[in-house]
């Protein structure tokens, strides 16, 4: 079975997500995707962040019209606590549910890939999954390369090379296996659509009718008092 595992913090999630979720399932045949919310994401340290709960309900509100798209609790507060969810935790974890024959695959932006070599123990998460990489305009093979961890980028030589390809197809490089997609990506933001809902402007283009209902139901982000400020000791 090939499984796909889309983490972030979804807050909100909205079309852009699904829009990338379908083309991956779509190019990589997998039989699901788990959506998980990060109760305690690391990068997000002192910076405000709707409550879990919140999050966890429009995620599973924006996939329950698709069977292959399952919300996972699993980097709930009741499951993490406190403490930081590490991608490399939350890939071990699962990989201990799945069988040996399955593949997992990371689903990724670009934006976040350029900062993977920053991630806790980035080496070992590279080599752990397989990666989907959601390219935009502009990307190049060489940039790709130059945003894994050091001990895992190509020689000069390869990197100068890399420099006219455009970042297509699947990188088999040093333990990783990466595979780019391009042209999946929805000009679509989660800042767009906070500043959207203060505002008092509709959302359901933006993030679909069932989670645009909720968030008008519940008030969620008409003031910054609905979202809370994310505070982690050990990054």
């Amino acid at each position: 079975m090939n499984v796909g595992l889309f983490g972030g913090t979804f807050d909100p999630i909205h079309r852009g997500h699904l829009t990338v979720a379908r083309a991956a399932q779509q190019r990589f045949a997998l039989n699901r995707i788990l959506f998980v919310p990060a109760a305690a994401p690391p990068h997000k340290q002192g910076q405000q962040l709707t409550p879990y709960t919140h999050r966890y309900a429009m995620v599973s509100l924006a996939v329950r019209g698709e069977k292959s798209f399952i919300p996972s609790p699993m980097e709930s507060p009741e499951t993490r606590g406190d403490t930081p969810s590490y991608s490399i935790d939350t890939v071990r974890r699962l990989k201990q549910q799945l069988k040996r024959s399955d593949r997992l695959f990371f689903l990724i932006g670009m934006d976040q890939f350029q900062d993977i070599a920053k991630w806790r123990e980035p080496e070992a998460l590279l080599c752990e999954t397989e990666f989907i990489v959601m390219n935009r305009p502009g990307w190049s093979l060489a940039d790709v390369g130059a945003s894994l961890p050091a001990s895992m980028r190509p020689a000069a030589a390869v990197t100068k090379a890399m420099k006219l390809q455009p970042a297509t197809g699947d990188i088999v490089l040093n333990g990783a296996t990466l595979h780019l997609l391009t042209d999946v990506s929805e000009k679509i933001s989660a800042t767009q659509i906070r500043h959207a809902a203060q505002s008092g402007r509709k959302l359901d283009a933006l993030v679909g009718p069932d989670v645009a209902e909720y968030v008008r139901k519940t008030g969620l982000y008409k003031s910054k008092t609905t979202r809370n400020v994310i505070a982690i000791k050990d990054r």
